[in-house]
């Protein structure tokens, strides 16, 4: 019975993996971004464009893939995807200004636009229901854990080979996720659409959905900001080099990782407690967004060693609004409709950190610290205050 169990993770375990590698493959170019800004004399404002191209695309591929796959199963779905940005990833190895950049971005986007909608139907249709939290949190865990791991693997393979080089090596993991994911994939529930009638499904016209993308996308947007933004900052405004960005942004991500399953252990047994998660969703969303606020002061303060701490935090606190939004959304919307809804929630916050990022781009290039961490700060509190106006739900809970 307990192997049993144990075999049951194994399907969430993969996905925590193919989140790692969408990861990988998404933070090369953020890592090495200094170096290559400086070869191809591309500004941070062009550099905000290019994140802008990969985000508009990802934007429209989660709710595609997310679509695709309640309907088909995400066997054949998502290896079809992850063969796709595989290629984008690579291709990363031949760009030479913005407009090729930004293609092999949007390419690269679309395609990871899978990735979340099938770790959320993989992680609800084969885990029980009081284990859905800590699943969640697995399966989205990779996507931190990728960004804590890119720039300890990456730095070293640029520094021997270049980042051309580097781009070229993200191809070797996508062809080994793709064998390992032939092989975990043939279970039967990953094959099939989802048979659960319980619950409605998502409309444009339901509150719950609206307030749902209101607290994923402006709660979660502080990883983006960070992710995209903290080497630009630490190189730029703090003078760090490639060598020294490669030993510590590893750092910021860890808090992302620990956040998410943090807060799904919270949401876990909150639901058991309570029986659903949704009577704690306001009370939990106001504490992550306290916690939000010191990141204000990032630019005031001295050190890089106080700016790595306030990024972790930032990505802790933004790691709990995802994993407690979609807790909520789960507990809200059939089953059936998982993946949909994981991309809508990741679509949405695409949207917003593709609108964002030439702003914090162009702030940036002026040296305008003070108003990007303002503007990174006020975007989740904004998310707290749209969900409890939009939401009747939340709004009883509360």
């Amino acid at each position: 019975m307990v192997q049993g169990r144990a075999s049951r993770w194994i399907p969430t375990a993969a996905m925590m993996l193919l989140s790692l590698l969408s990861y990988v493959d998404r933070n090369v170019l953020a890592i090495l971004s200094p170096t290559i800004l400086r070869d191809t004399h591309i500004s941070a404002a062009d550099y905000g464009w290019i994140i802008s191209a990969f985000s508009f695309a990802y934007l429209v591929g989660n709710p595609v893939w997310g679509r695709l796959l309640d309907r088909f199963g995400v066997r054949v779905g998502v290896a079809t995807a992850a063969a796709l940005w595989t290629c984008a990833s690579a291709g990363h190895a031949f760009a030479t200004g913005v407009a090729s950049f930004a293609i092999a971005r949007a390419v690269l986007g679309f395609g990871e636009g899978a990735t979340f909608p099938g770790g959320l139907r993989t992680s609800t249709h084969t885990l029980e229901p009081e284990s859905r939290g800590r699943g969640v949190a697995l399966a989205y865990s990779g996507g931190s854990l990728g960004a804590i791991i890119t720039p300890l693997i990456v730095t070293p393979v640029a520094l021997r080979w270049g980042w051309r080089g580097a781009f070229a090596c993200t191809g070797g993991l996508g062809v080994a996720w793709l064998m390992l994911w032939a092989a975990v994939s043939s279970r039967p529930e990953l094959r099939a659409p989802a048979r659960d009638r319980r619950g409605p499904g998502p409309s444009l016209r339901d509150r719950s959905l609206w307030g749902f993308m209101a607290a994923y996308a402006l709660g979660g947007l502080p990883i983006g900001f960070v992710i995209y933004g903290a080497p630009i900052h630490l190189g730029h405004g703090l003078g760090c080099d490639q060598r020294t960005l490669g030993h510590v942004l590893w750092l910021p991500p860890l808090g992302w990782e620990v956040g998410y399953f943090f807060w799904g252990w919270v949401m876990d047994r909150v639901a058991r407690r309570e029986g659903g998660a949704s009577s704690a969703t306001p009370k939990l969303l106001i504490v992550l967004t306290v916690l939000t606020l010191p990141l204000a002061a990032t630019h005031a303060l001295p050190g890089v060693a106080i700016a790595l701490s306030l990024f972790i935090l930032a990505t802790f606190t933004a790691g709990g609004f995802i994993i407690v939004a979609l807790a909520y959304a789960a507990r809200v919307f059939s089953m059936r409709d998982a993946a949909l809804i994981a991309g809508i929630g990741a679509g949405s916050w695409s949207a917003f950190v593709a609108l964002l990022m030439p702003i914090f781009g162009r702030l940036f290039d002026t040296h305008a610290y003070a108003p990007a961490f303002a503007l990174a700060t006020a975007v989740p509190v904004l998310g707290l205050l749209g969900w409890g106006a939009i939401d009747r739900r939340f709004r009883g809970a509360a």
